[in-house]
């Protein structure tokens, strides 16, 4: 089986060792940049299959290594920052990369991400946006456009099966507000969130036993939403 390749760009030398020996030890190859040139340089050399990337880099902002990357690479970017602020993270996210994780974090925080980063990856590159998501109860069919919750339909509006499926189809990974209101409304409607927070109150009555403790849509306060991971 061939390992993945995990690009640590880190300048912290016991954050990136620490990085290093977590992801080594889970059978993944690691290799690791100090900064944002040499994380630039690495990553046309040895097309890694992840990049993990701190944002406070000392040549190179982390935001604008992420827009440099995409303007001619997809590969899965997990942004990992000791910044803690909304905004940080939804320009982060706006820009191209995949996820993000505060520091400080725990292994199996990581780990999850990680494999949750490079399997939408394997995903989008094998087209793979038929078929279905299936986590418990809930089981959204994007062949059929069906929404089924233990087994039953659930009837949504079509704005609110939009809202779901792409939720579903990026498990296990946040969707900024924005990204949702340009998927479902288009690109003219800006800057208002009460119409999505609306309609997410009522997927969440529909799709949850108790909204207040939810099983399958998560609220990243300031950021967007999270899915839960498939099955």
């Amino acid at each position: 089986m061939n390992k993945y390749y995990v690009l640590v760009v880190e300048d912290e030398k016991n954050i990136r060792s620490f990085m290093q020996t977590i992801l080594t030890s889970n059978g993944y190859a690691v290799l690791t940049a100090r900064n944002g040139e040499e994380a630039l340089m690495m990553l046309s050399s040895h097309c890694p299959d992840l990049v993990l990337l701190d944002l406070g880099l000392p040549d190179l902002d982390g935001q604008v290594f992420i827009q440099r990357v995409r303007q001619w690479n997809q590969v899965p970017i997990l942004v990992v920052s000791a910044r803690t602020h909304e905004r940080d993270k939804v320009t982060a996210l706006d820009l191209g990369a995949d996820d993000y994780i505060t520091k400080p974090f725990g292994t199996s925080e990581l780990l999850a991400r990680v494999r949750a980063a490079l399997r939408h990856a394997a995903q989008r590159s094998a087209g793979q946006r038929d078929g279905s998501y299936v986590c418990g109860g809930l089981t959204v069919d994007w062949e059929k456009r069906r929404v089924l919750l233990d087994g039953k339909d659930v009837h949504l509006t079509q704005n609110e099966y939009k809202i779901v499926a792409l939720l579903a189809q990026h498990a296990g990974k946040v969707v900024t507000y924005d990204q949702l209101i340009r998927h479902v409304w288009g690109p003219n409607v800006v800057g208002d969130n009460r119409i999505l927070r609306v309609n997410m109150a009522n997927i969440r009555r529909k799709l949850e036993h108790n909204p207040a403790e939810p099983q399958y849509l998560f609220t990243e306060i300031g950021v967007g939403y999270r899915m839960a991971e498939g099955d």
